[in-house]
């Protein structure tokens, strides 16, 4: 029996709407997946975006991580502070300091420590007679007009060193002793450097223009060149080799044995290249370390070491009999080290905020990571009123937990309600952060550990300038004298010697292997005696 032709259309228009249907749920699925892919897609161009304002600032932006405050700005930490001060140190704290101008140096700060000499121009023959009646002047005083500076360039010498030779009168005319003439020679130090021309003015200037004013070698042999001097850099490199490696290996041994006795230390590290070490391809990366003392009020002592690779291993030799607290970085490298307590630089902490708030947001506090960075920056404005009020390590500590601890509990709990974004800088922050919040708190137990560990990374940027100049070392003997030259170096800059003078007496006293410590010390630069000689100008 055949259809009805209307229910034949019916069945026809629900196959067609059937059909639509899935179409269009085919269409909502295929819309919804590309929204999904816009949105990842977006977010993924955002951390590229943020990629690319980070290198761009790295590259070309300045390097400070000073915040600016905006007047009238809400601070992010007002509800804290009056819950955990009283009113009276609200106050207190409340109060605004006044810019201080820093005082125009004078010419006598200028040229403190140099030699000054007065030259008086005299009259011209035509004004040493009057003009009107032609009688010749009187001379009544002399007039101040200015004050220059004048340079005389540096000069070398050559010194041929001959000694005194006596014998006895009486002897020599004797017929019965004739033959036992007695004779007397002047004792002669010995030479710097055996068979060699080289003295310890010429090598300690070599050393100071090279590790104090980063001049390479090739440098000071054109350098050399021009005072008539003809010394090729393989010369200058091996007075260098010699006199690190015989003279300043002994006193670099006694800094470390005295390094180790302390309680607070410092470390950090950066690369360097050298071309010709065993088993090793030339673009691989070395390290140079930086360890040193902290702040516990005795005299600073700064160590460089130079070690193929970057494992801990390499601190844990170093640092080894080391009991108490040691200010580094997070690297993990100096995790394990027995006896001693971590304690993560704030500065590092700050700087991983710093870097994650987006290109033209340093001042919008509702930002997150803007935020983190003024929480950051509101320690270490304690630290630096802390500084400034000189307190003692006890009173240090008390301050510590009296005005820190609010916003360390405030930052902790701020942190844990962060919900970054994966793969952007500031989510690196967080983490930084969560990970390693235990170090961060440890410089509260003593109030002689260091809030950051910019004392470390002031010590190794000599080096780390000078790496822009001189770019590698050629062996690992050549870098194991260079991390003993800076030392010394950066031993006469801390204890505000004169970095050549300092050079110069070491190599005049010869210290030796030999040497008790006792001996050493008397070179070390916190000695009186030598202080006295090598503080000043040249």
């Amino acid at each position: 029996m055949a259809k009805d032709p209307k229910d034949s259309r019916i069945m026809e228009y629900k196959d067609t709407i059937s059909q639509l249907n899935m179409t269009i749920r085919s269409q909502n699925e295929l819309i919804d997946s590309l929204r999904q892919t816009i949105a990842s897609n977006n977010e993924a161009m955002a951390v590229l975006n943020e990629k690319v304002d980070y290198l761009t600032k790295k590259l070309f932006g300045t390097s400070s991580e000073k915040s600016k405050n905006v007047e009238g700005q809400l601070s992010l930490f007002n509800e804290a502070e009056q819950e955990a001060s009283p009113a009276g140190e609200q106050a207190e704290e409340g109060i605004v300091r006044e810019h201080a101008r820093r005082a125009k140096s004078t010419h006598a700060d200028i040229f403190k420590g140099l030699p000054a000499r007065d030259e008086v121009i005299p009259l011209s023959e035509e004004q040493r007679y009057c003009a009107e009646c032609g009688a010749e002047m009187e001379a009544i005083g002399k007039e101040f007009v200015r004050r220059e500076f004048h340079f005389t360039p540096a000069r070398g010498e050559v010194i041929n060193i001959y000694r005194e030779t006596a014998k006895c009168p009486v002897c020599s005319t004797a017929p019965a002793m004739a033959e036992a003439v007695r004779f007397a020679k002047a004792h002669v130090p010995e030479a710097l450097i055996p068979h060699s021309y080289a003295s310890a003015s010429a090598v300690a200037w070599t050393m100071y223009q090279k590790y104090a004013n980063s001049m390479p070698l090739y440098r000071q042999e054109q350098d050399w060149k021009q005072m008539g001097v003809i010394l090729s850099r393989a010369t200058l490199a091996n007075w260098i080799l010699y006199c690190a490696g015989n003279y300043f290996s002994p006193l670099y041994g006694y800094f470390r044995r005295e390094l180790i006795k302390r309680q607070f230390l410092m470390a950090d590290e950066t690369r360097v290249q050298v071309l010709k070490e065993p088993e090793r391809n030339s673009e691989t990366d070395s390290f140079m370390w930086l360890f040193r003392t902290g702040e516990d009020g005795l005299p600073p002592i700064i160590l460089y070491r130079y070690t193929q690779t970057r494992a801990g291993l390499n601190a844990a030799d170093f640092l080894k009999g080391f009991k108490g607290y040691l200010e580094t970085d997070c690297y993990q490298g100096y995790n394990g080290l027995p006896d001693v307590k971590r304690c993560c630089c704030w500065a590092h902490l700050r700087r991983y905020f710093v870097e994650a708030v987006p290109k033209g947001k340093e001042l919008d506090y509702g930002n997150p990571a803007a935020q983190g960075v003024q929480y950051c920056n509101k320690l270490f404005e304690y630290e630096r009123q802390s500084h400034e009020k000189g307190h003692s390590h006890e009173q240090r500590k008390e301050y510590r937990i009296q005005k820190e601890m609010p916003v360390l509990d405030a930052f902790w709990e701020w942190v844990s309600q962060q919900s970054p974004k994966k793969g952007t800088r500031f989510e690196k922050a967080v983490n930084y952060a969560q990970n390693h919040r235990e170090q961060f708190m440890t410089y509260l137990e003593d109030g002689r550990c260091s809030f950051s560990n910019n004392l470390s990374e002031n010590s190794i940027r000599p080096f780390t300038v000078g790496r822009r100049n001189w770019l590698f070392s050629d062996t690992p003997k050549g870098a194991d004298a260079s991390a003993m030259v800076y030392t010394m170096v950066e031993m006469a800059k801390a204890h505000n010697l004169n970095i050549y003078k300092y050079l110069k007496y070491l190599l005049e006293h010869l210290p030796e292997t030999r040497m008790a410590d006792s001996e050493l010390s008397r070179l070390a630069p916190w000695n009186p005696e030598v202080i006295g000689r090598c503080s000043g100008t040249m």
